[in-house]
């Protein structure tokens, strides 16, 4: 594997040898299991019961190894958490963030209760499993066991648990940088979701580290018509216009994109293939990752999915608007590339307003962060290829990265070549494997002690 890939020759920041006299996955199964038992369900709204608990338990965690913490509402109910810890050798801190909101869950299409927190087939069940209060669990794990044991890291380290990151982050990690930046100004560098997960191609296992993210266009389209009676002739249908502008979206075949990030993930998938990646063969190479393909394959190009429909009250009714929105996530470079083919095939008579819209980032796949992500995952899998991604979905970094830090998902998990791990985001009967926690707690600590 080539130095851009790899990014492992360069000296650890401690000794190699490594033996602590603490075990940092010691508690990380059952932290995990107490956080998915926290109902910390997002609606989108401030329906649910929002974060606070989960937000004073984490707290608590902290408190209890002597690491003071700051509860911070966006909104009321909705709570962050943020601590420092650890420094002394002068460099800028470390930002290491977790969500500690989920999505919805109905109990009726689970096989478990999705709070619940069950152990069973070797796995840890419950929404939020993979999204992402095993990430939580693991650094805080990691985090009180060397408190405990008095291992601090060198590099000063600010920990932020977040609310609201499944609704765009707006009441969690925006309120963090729009009002109390003074608390994460100084980070250089921020470590989240969602990366450092293993997929298996022909029979190698390849970690995928975030290193690059779509922007996300939630866009609202509206059209305008002339109501009256459904037995008439009505030439200025607003249903019928938004129908068209919707079907044309949703069927617009969008054209391979490469960004560096994608470059360098496709160049080792073809080493392992035996040819040379180009955008023409791309998504073949795309397709090795197996069930990992579902995502990979929306971040080499742009995407746009409607998502929901709204016009009339009544049959015989024609009603004078309809309303409809789309799921828009673009690539980074690619910006006017995507919103240039939304308004030509929206089409006229459509007004597109945007329910939220964030940048895409990518970052760099160099420099000693990565290095450390390299060697913290090979010392406990030496047979691992390791590379970045670039991620479908949106994460806290969208925020963070405003206040100019360097961004990378690492979350690490070894998982079965045959777990569809990618369907488990948001989906039912989400689980994590309880060796996959205790290998992520191993592989962070080693990282902690190394970044």
């Amino acid at each position: 594997m080539d130095d851009a890939t790899q990014h492992g020759s360069g000296a650890p920041r401690q000794a190699t040898s490594y033996g602590p006299a603490y075990d940092p996955a010691a508690e990380v199964v059952e932290l995990c299991r107490d956080l998915i038992r926290i109902d910390t369900t997002n609606y989108g709204n401030d329906d649910g019961p929002g974060e606070r608990k989960a937000a004073e338990h984490v707290a608590a965690l902290l408190d209890e190894v002597g690491i003071e913490s700051t509860v911070i509402e966006g909104r009321p109910g909705r709570a962050n958490v943020v601590a420092r810890w650890g420094g002394g050798d002068g460099r800028p801190p470390l930002l290491l963030h977790g969500h500690l909101d989920v999505v919805p869950a109905d109990a009726a299409d689970w096989r478990v209760d999705p709070f619940s927190g069950e152990v069973e087939d070797g796995q840890v069940w419950g929404r939020g499993a993979v999204d992402m209060k095993d990430f939580d669990a693991m650094l805080l794990s990691v985090v009180r066991a060397r408190a405990r044991a008095g291992a601090a890291p060198q590099r000063e380290t600010v920990l932020c648990f977040t609310a609201d990151e499944e609704a765009g982050g707006h009441h969690g990690a925006g309120v963090l940088v729009e009002e109390h930046a003074d608390l994460l100004a100084d980070c250089t560098e921020a470590v989240g979701e969602v990366g450092g997960f293993s997929a298996t191609v022909r029979g190698r296992r390849v970690y995928l580290i975030e290193a690059a993210e779509k922007g996300m266009a939630w866009m609202r389209l509206t059209a305008r018509g002339r109501a009256g009676h459904g037995s008439m002739i009505n030439d200025d249908n607003a249903v019928t216009r938004l129908a068209s502008a919707v079907a044309r979206i949703g069927a617009h075949d969008w054209p391979v994109r490469l960004t560096p990030t994608m470059e360098v993930l496709l160049a080792s998938i073809g080493e392992l293939a035996g040819t040379e990646a180009t955008p023409e063969n791309a998504e073949s190479l795309v397709e090795e990752f197996g069930h990992a393909a579902r995502m990979l394959g929306a971040v080499i190009r742009n995407t746009a999915n409607p998502t929901m429909l709204a016009a009339g009250y009544k049959t015989n009714v024609i009603p004078g608007d309809a309303h409809a929105t789309v799921d828009g996530r673009f690539l980074p470079g690619f910006e006017d590339e995507f919103f240039d083919t939304i308004a030509e095939l929206a089409g006229p008579g459509i007004e597109i307003e945007f329910e939220s819209r964030q940048q895409p980032w990518e970052t760099p796949y160099d420099g000693d962060l990565v290095a450390a992500m390299n060697r913290s995952l090979l010392a406990e899998d030496p047979d691992a290829l390791v590379a970045p991604f670039l991620m479908s979905g949106g994460t806290d970094a969208k925020h963070f990265r405003k206040l100019g830090m360097r961004s990378y998902g690492f979350a690490p998990l070894r998982l079965p070549a045959d777990l569809d791990f990618t369907a488990l985001f948001h989906g039912v009967d989400e689980r994590v494997p309880v060796d996959a926690l205790e290998f992520g707690a191993r592989v962070f600590d080693r990282f902690l002690q190394d970044a």
